[in-house]
């Protein structure tokens, strides 16, 4: 299945489309340089397939591309970050311990 990530600012959230079928989203608020995500979800007929992993790594990319930190209050995103420690810096050092991602050097 071919998707896309968008951003509709004015909905607060990404989309995940499969052509012109929004099959997934992503809710968003930013605030003083900080991307926070409460909320992922997954159109049940698209589950398995791989399409919330590809929203979070949209999302992802959309807050380092703006300079952005997040904070992964959303289960989903913060799992995703802990299956790719690639993504860590992008949740400030400072808040990585409210959200269970203390590295395991510490």
């Amino acid at each position: 299945m071919e998707t896309s990530v968008v951003d509709v600012p004015d909905r607060g959230r990404f989309e995940i489309r499969a052509g012109d079928r929004v099959v997934g989203l992503a809710s968003y608020h930013v605030e003083d340089g900080t991307m926070a995500l409460p909320h992922t979800e997954v159109d049940p007929s698209v589950g398995g397939q791989g399409v919330g992993s590809a929203l979070v790594a949209g999302v992802l990319a959309a807050a380092r591309e703006r300079n952005l930190h997040v904070l992964p209050y959303c289960s989903f995103v913060r799992h995703y970050i802990q299956e790719h420690p690639e993504e860590l810096d992008l949740v400030a050092e400072a808040d990585r311990p409210h959200f269970g991602l203390v590295t395991a050097d510490r």
